[in-house]
């Protein structure tokens, strides 16, 4: 007969039965070991259920000072008696437990059995844990307790279990356990095993990016890239260390910023204090202007008025005297012509008929439509004057606080026509700066230039020499986009600050010469941008209509020829201090501008 062979001990690295698991294997092989701990356990056990039977149920800790209730339930003197106290102004009393009630309030007597047996249980030295370790919401419970479960500390990635600081001791007395991984507790251990096989994960498959267990290295996973979960861990802690500095790196930075914005709106809040103080100080001051010339046009009117009267007033009591001396000379001359003594009449006649003194009183022409409307046409003018320069002065004010930002948040230029559609602005010409050989047409959106002569008013803001138009918006603080269609030769295509001079041929006059204006100027054949007379040469493949993007806040004033793609052609960058005017130049009989619709 031949020897049977000895039975050797499973190497830990061995692959365990598909039908034992890894606890099973382990318990088997130890089966002696374990069962000399079995009446610690048991001891273990016992402990803890006599806690559970010599525990309040109010504090949930071993009693002190025991008394018992009516009903028969323990508690500690003082527990019980503070909540009855709760309940005295009832006159009801009730068993925390059973609810049972009485009245009146039973006295409470210590029960020294009781509490003797309590003491004994104290003097064994093996104090259960304390009331915070039960398992409450949230936390794991301990999957070998019976009964109440005390919260669980370590969870067993060989057995699938949790276990709380009595059950997890044998994992650290018991050699074969003490191979196994404990990690902190967690729940949901059900996810470590394989679907499939129900066999813990421990390898981890980078082919398909997942945790897979033993069997399925030999199976669909068979020829893929297969590593240790403990391998794949360390290389991905390595990347997720290098994340973890990334992240506190930006941390850092954005308690930076705070820390900087916090100082930003500090000094924000303070500036516009003082401004706020300083501008009603300012308005304040111009008011009482206002108000100071207002008191002196309504005293100018009123002396003015004054003296009149009085001048009228004295020429009425002249002539009153005037026509009292002569009603009493005709009086006399009636007297006179009446008597019947010849003597007497010839006495008196030369006398009293003698012509009335020349040069007494100058004849008058007598205003009967008398009005003061020059003057309130005068002031009126005024009011429309100051409320003009007021808007004019209002823009700049406003650009000039949207500039003050407690950061600069700038947003993408706009990457395909359709984003740059998003800002499309309408846009209409002035006939008031058209010159006169400019024919306006299409609502005032197209320009053409022609050889007669069109019968525009005279008007200040009217080009005189060059053959230039602007438009009546003014663009400021925003972002704004136009389209231009140009045919029939060369035009100039821009915008400008509205104070660029409009009379004379010099180039003071001309969109892109000066340093108010900024213009691309487009032939058939080729394109120049200009701005304060230098010029810039642009080489691109013409295109019949022309996207003009501004963006004021940015700083920015952009040219692109338009067909399928948005073809960039030239970029101004500077610093607009004004609402900007778009403003056309043509250089050619017949040639035309117009401005495209563009919803």
């Amino acid at each position: 007969m031949k020897k049977q062979p000895e039975p050797r001990r499973r190497n830990s690295n061995e692959m365990i039965p598909p039908n034992m698991s890894g606890c099973e294997a382990n318990a088997e092989e130890n089966k002696e070991e374990t069962e000399e701990q079995e009446p610690a356990r048991i001891a273990e056990a016992n402990i803890l259920v006599a806690h559970d039977q010599f525990s309040c149920s109010v504090c949930l800790e071993l009693l002190k000072d025991p008394v018992a209730i009516p009903c028969g339930h323990s508690y500690c003197m003082g527990c019980i008696k503070n909540c009855w106290d709760q309940t005295d102004h009832t006159g009801v009393y009730s068993c925390p437990q059973c609810r049972k009630t009485f009245t009146p309030r039973p006295d409470l007597c210590r029960n020294t059995m009781l509490a003797e047996v309590v003491e004994k249980l104290k003097k064994t030295g093996l104090n259960p844990p304390p009331a915070q370790s039960y398992a409450g919401p949230g936390d794991v419970p301990c999957d070998f307790c019976t009964g109440r479960k005390f919260k669980a500390v370590k969870s067993c990635l060989t057995c699938l279990a949790s276990y709380c600081e009595t059950h997890v001791k044998p994992h650290s007395e018991v050699t074969p356990l003490k191979r196994h991984k404990l990690i902190n507790a967690i729940g949901d251990l059900e996810q470590k095993l394989c679907a499939e096989h129900q066999k813990v994960l421990e390898v981890f498959c980078r082919t398909d990016q997942t945790c897979i267990c033993m069997l399925c290295t030999q199976d669909e996973h068979k020829s893929h890239d297969t590593v240790s979960a403990k391998k794949e861990r360390c290389v991905e802690q390595k990347q997720l260390g290098e994340t973890q500095s990334e992240i506190q790196q930006r941390i850092q930075e954005r308690l930076k910023e705070i820390e900087e914005l916090k100082q930003a709106v500090e000094s924000l809040k303070r500036s516009a204090c003082i401004e706020i103080k300083e501008s009603e100080k300012i308005f304040t001051e111009l008011i009482r202007s206002i108000e100071k010339i207002h008191t002196e046009v309504i005293e100018l009117i009123g002396a003015n008025e004054k003296a009149a009267v009085n001048q009228a007033e004295g020429r009425m009591k002249k002539l009153e005297q005037e026509i009292a001396e002569l009603r009493w000379r005709n009086a006399e001359l009636k007297q006179l012509s009446e008597t019947e003594d010849h003597i007497h009449f010839l006495q008196n006649f030369q006398s009293l008929c003698a012509p009335p003194e020349a040069g007494g009183l100058p004849s008058v022409t007598v205003n009967t439509d008398i009005s003061f409307e020059a003057v309130r046409k005068a002031v009126s003018e005024l009011k429309d004057h100051i409320e003009d320069f007021c808007k004019g002065e209002l823009i700049k004010i406003t650009t000039t606080v949207n500039e003050v930002a407690v950061y600069s948040l700038q947003a993408p230029e706009p990457r395909n026509r359709a984003e740059f559609l998003k800002y499309s602005c309408q846009l209409t010409l002035d006939p008031n700066t058209a010159h006169r050989n400019l024919c306006l047409s299409e609502g005032n959106r197209k320009v053409t230039l022609r050889g007669e002569t069109q019968r525009y008013p005279d008007h200040s803001e009217r080009f005189d020499s060059r053959y230039q138009v602007l438009c009546r918006e003014g663009l400021s603080g925003t972002r704004c986009y136009w389209e231009i269609e140009c045919s029939g030769g060369g035009a100039s295509i821009g915008v400008t600050y509205k104070g660029i001079s409009r009379k004379g041929g010099d180039d003071s006059c001309l969109l892109g010469c000066n340093e108010k204006s900024w213009s691309l100027f487009c032939s058939d054949s080729s394109y120049t941008a200009w701005h304060n007379n230098n010029q810039t040469a642009i080489t691109a493949p013409h295109s019949p209509r022309i996207g003009v993007y501004l963006d004021f806040n940015a700083g920015t004033l952009s040219f692109y020829g338009v067909s399928d793609t948005m073809t960039l052609l030239h970029r101004f960058q500077t610093t607009f201090t004004e609402p900007l005017y778009p403003g056309f130049c043509l250089h050619c009989y017949d040639s035309t501008v117009t401005i495209c619709q563009l919803n």
